[in-house]
């Protein structure tokens, strides 16, 4: 216990110890944090001032914008801060609440892709109890939930991580702090934790999966059944999206967390690490306007009125 009181830092792990390469770093990840802000901003505007835009539907999509703004804010400027200044270093109760924060929206992430599936399936398979069913009360509850979900789940892995003492080292093979990497650190073993850890991420991001296969297996059926073919086209492009971002949030999160924390060097752990925490975040509002006509036409007019406004 003596050596968890006296670690009050955590060495990050660095892109390059070339100062050139370290100013390289912090631009590139500067466009990156700047594009997925703006993309996420961008959409959150677009739905907030276009009245055919308040729908369930967006109104999920703006809590996922939200929760993608907070991702890359948690993780980005610090590691542009540490390669501007040349330093490694975050504190104990800054490596705590990295962790903490990245939880939450990452998980809450999850959990609000479910419960957007939820509501593909009931636009498209009940659509006359659509409204009845997606209310406003219950979108409310429904997005409350996603929340506490990821706020409960986050609370319960930082505990668990940081309950454990520190004593093999305190550098971390990660550009940010993160739980596996944390493990690789401890002193006690932590077979028991990360079974846990294990275990309950396996159990909520398998229900969550389940559910959403599930929603789509009835969703398709649905679809094929649509005897016009402009039909069937307008229903899978309102979901294909949600499939997409699904996607991406799944292939590059489920190899970081269930792998072993043993099984990679710094740099696979290094690569993983960009890819599943800035991707998604940042290829999101991509995603949701490529494929949108209607947030595309909001853009449009987001866009028309802050020019007008300027002139």
């Amino acid at each position: 216990m003596s050596n968890r009181t006296t670690l009050t830092e955590f060495l990050l792990l660095e892109f390059s110890d070339v100062r050139e390469l370290q100013i390289l770093h912090f631009v590139v990840f500067l466009v990156i944090y700047l594009a997925g802000l703006m993309g996420n901003l961008l959409i959150i505007s677009a739905i907030a001032l276009d009245h055919h835009l308040h729908t369930p539907m967006y109104f999920f999509l703006v809590n996922l914008s939200i929760l993608d703004i907070g991702s890359i804010s948690v993780t980005i400027p610090k590691s542009m801060v540490n390669s501007f200044m040349n330093t490694r270093v975050i504190s104990y109760p800054g490596c705590v609440t990295q962790v903490f924060l990245f939880v939450i929206f990452t998980s809450t992430d999850f959990v609000l892709l479910t419960v957007m599936a939820y509501d593909r399936h009931v636009a498209i398979c009940q659509p006359l109890h659509y409204d009845s069913v997606m209310n406003r009360g219950a979108c409310v509850q429904m997005a409350a939930s996603a929340w506490i979900t990821g706020i409960v789940y986050s609370a319960l892995h930082t505990g668990n991580t940081f309950r454990l003492p520190f004593c093999q080292s305190n550098v971390i093979n990660q550009f940010f702090c993160e739980i596996p990497q944390l493990l690789k650190l401890a002193c006690s073993d932590s077979y028991l934790s990360e079974v846990g850890l294990l275990a309950f991420s396996i159990f909520l991001g398998l229900n969550c999966f389940v559910f959403i296969i599930v929603s789509y297996v009835q969703i398709f059926k649905t679809v094929l059944r649509i005897p016009s073919e402009q039909g069937r086209h307008k229903a899978f492009s309102t979901c294909l999206p949600h499939l997409t971002v699904v996607s991406l949030l799944l292939c590059t999160g489920i190899f970081e967390y269930l792998k072993p924390t043993s099984s990679s060097a710094s740099n696979m752990d290094l690569m993983m690490g960009v890819l599943y925490s800035l991707v998604p975040p940042v290829l999101n509002p991509i995603i949701y306007s490529m494929r949108n006509k209607e947030i595309k036409a909001a853009l449009k007019k987001l866009i028309v009125w802050r020019l007008i406004t300027k002139n």
